[in-house]
């Protein structure tokens, strides 16, 4: 009887895999546990069943990778180079725009005037619009105090862009320097934070639906 049911219960379990490879290759954008689960039923162990996918195609050349809280099958690392003849050239970023978006990447949530501090610049409107269009970049809350200056950060397309787990994973703030890409004078508690997964700070309120067409002029500066 037992063995009926471990029987039962490994065909199962095989069924879910199937299912969320199935599912992964058909979405074009990482997928939260959260949107798998409806798919498989109470109780699986969705966490269980994208391990398990992970190990399976671990030597493959395509893996099973996590982009913040969610998860997508990518090209292996040591292969990509292979596939960049195909892919379509894109206008890089500025250096206004790469520095703006480290700052927000390792200093979130950060306002405009932030930004500028870190930087030393005024900050054109144009290069956030940049960056939101690009989908590296979201408008997460208003901050309490004077002006309710707009706080930005980072979002799960960007970490799926840059090939990261996690905001974690990004180099150190010494490696940014030596790149260049950072060449003001930083905050002496800059850190990298916990990878962005949309919880405000205490300091922070929620966005109101109106509140994401309005002119960013006025978050505070």
């Amino acid at each position: 009887m037992n063995q009926q049911s471990d029987d039962q219960t490994g065909e199962v379990f095989a069924r879910h895999v199937r299912i969320v490879e199935a599912l992964l290759f058909a979405s074009a954008n990482p997928l939260r546990q959260t949107d798998i689960a409806p798919y498989l039923g109470e109780g699986a162990d969705v966490r269980a069943v994208l391990e398990q996918l992970r190990a399976q195609y671990a030597g493959r050349g395509v893996n099973l990778v996590r982009r913040g809280d969610g998860w997508a099958f990518r090209t292996a690392e040591d292969l990509a180079f292979l596939l960049r003849r195909e892919e379509q050239e894109s206008r890089p970023l500025s250096r206004a725009a790469l520095e703006t978006l480290s700052i927000i990447a390792y200093h979130q949530p950060c306002t405009r005037a932030e930004i500028e501090d870190v930087r030393g610049v005024a900050t054109g409107k144009g290069t956030l619009d940049l960056l939101m269009e690009a989908g590296w970049v979201r408008m997460r809350g208003r901050r309490r105090s004077p002006g309710r200056p707009v706080t930005y950060g980072t979002t799960e397309a960007f970490l799926d862009h840059f090939g990261l787990e996690a905001l974690t994973d990004l180099p150190g703030l010494d490696e940014l320097k030596g790149a260049g890409l950072l060449s003001g004078q930083l905050p002496a508690d800059m850190q990298i934070p916990l990878p962005f997964s949309g919880a405000l700070r205490e300091d922070e309120d929620p966005l109101h639906p109106s509140d994401q067409g309005e002119d960013e002029d006025e978050d505070g500066r």
